[in-house]
């Protein structure tokens, strides 16, 4: 079973693959007094806002030709809507911009949201919707077991910069010659190219790229597992209703297992099947 050790510490500004830039986080957004929350908006309009990124697949995926989306996060949202007897609003947005839209009071939640220190600053988070843990896609030829196998001078590690891989190498390996690049596509380009050793990612993102391309290396889940988590967030308010309720919601769901089939039937977008799980580690 995957470990659940919080990463809180070592995650700056992750994603899932590809996190939002802490920098862009401005002041905390203050609901005032005489505002109306956003649970009560929802009840009343009939009407859930979210967001979804993309190519964020299986996070979220749009049929270009249709304009569709689809993806585990959509497909929860979708059941959540209708939980909440609301139909489902959804807009476009980056992972850089889905903190902004929040305060800026565009939409009510977004599904995706590793939780840090900063970002708790300026939004409000679920519990957790599922972990995912911290892996290296490692090139041919070189199978680290641990961290402290990649923690080394001679270790070349590819990152996306401000992400919770960069956070994580940094806090793990300081001794390894961490190489950042502006997104997490470039630091795959490394790898293929030979310029690294290994590039960190998420495993769902992990699976992903090496689904695309067998050919970059190996999965390597380094021990001890580390995770971070993906979550709700939701715009800083008083009322925290809204909150509460995406709270019970996914409690609820995760212990009927409708949160793991959600995910494990959506990853069939980017060809990742159950099987392709590591032993050992779970969702």
């Amino acid at each position: 079973m995957l470990s659940r050790r919080s990463l809180a510490g070592l995650v700056g500004a992750g994603t899932m693959a590809a996190g939002a830039a802490a920098s862009a986080l401005v002041t905390p957004a203050v609901a005032q007094d005489a505002s109306e929350s956003a649970f009560d908006r929802i009840r009343r309009t009939k009407k859930l806002r979210t967001a979804a990124v993309a190519g964020g697949a299986p996070y979220y995926q749009k049929d270009i030709a249709t304009g569709q989306w689809r993806g585990f996060y959509v497909d929860m949202a979708k059941a959540l809507a209708a939980e909440l007897e609301a139909e489902l609003e959804l807009s476009e947005t980056t992972w850089g911009n889905a903190v902004l839209d929040l305060q800026a009071n565009k939409i009510d939640l977004f599904f995706g949201l590793n939780p840090t220190p900063k970002r708790a600053l300026v939004v409000d988070f679920s519990v957790p919707v599922f972990s995912n843990a911290f892996t290296v896609i490692a090139k041919k030829g070189f199978a680290p077991k641990t961290w402290a196998e990649l923690n080394s001078p001679d270790v070349k590690l590819a990152v996306d910069v401000g992400s919770s891989h960069d956070a994580a190498v940094t806090r793990l390996c300081p001794k390894a010659q961490v190489v950042r690049f502006k997104s997490a596509d470039e630091a795959t380009l490394a790898l293929s190219t030979g310029r690294v050793d290994a590039q960190c990612l998420v495993l769902m993102l992990a699976m992903t790229v090496l689904k695309k391309n067998p050919a970059l290396g190996q999965l390597v889940v380094p021990n001890p597992v580390f995770a971070t988590t993906s979550n709700a967030g939701f715009r800083r308010e008083r009322d925290k209703t809204l909150r509460d309720f995406v709270n019970t919601w996914i409690d609820y769901n995760r212990g009927l297992g409708f949160i793991r089939q959600t995910i494990v039937s959506n990853m069939e977008l980017v060809g990742v099947s159950e099987a392709d799980m590591p032993a050992g580690v779970s969702l």
